[in-house]
């Protein structure tokens, strides 16, 4: 997975309204991923997956909010397959394993909380 900025991505800057979906670009055959909020309590991730990528089978600690901006991808929590497309958000709980596939390029918020 890679983790770059690039240089046509929009600016994010505290106080001031951003287009969510502007701020992680697409690669060709990758995953991009942003980190816009980092606290003890828990991270903001934006993320960008090519179609046909996507995440293995893996489990966390915490709870993980999953709010789709753009394209369709299916998520896989505890063995149920689920489609989450444009608009729509899913909750993967804490200690469950869950995988993630692109049906199509797709765009995503991960808000994951600590406790």
């Amino acid at each position: 997975m890679r983790n770059q900025k690039k240089a046509n991505e929009a600016r994010f800057t505290p106080g001031e309204p951003a287009r969510a979906a502007a701020l992680v670009d697409y690669q060709p055959a990758s995953i991009v991923s942003r980190e816009i909020l980092k606290k003890k309590t828990g991270k903001v991730t934006l993320f960008a997956f090519d179609a046909e990528e996507g995440l293995s089978e893996h489990t966390s600690p915490f709870d993980a909010l999953v709010q789709v901006l753009e394209g369709e991808a299916q998520i896989t929590i505890a063995g149920q397959p689920r489609r989450v497309a444009q608009g729509e958000l899913i909750l993967m709980p804490a200690n469950q394993p869950h995988a993630l596939k692109a049906l199509e390029r797709f765009k995503m918020i991960l808000t994951m909380i600590r406790e």
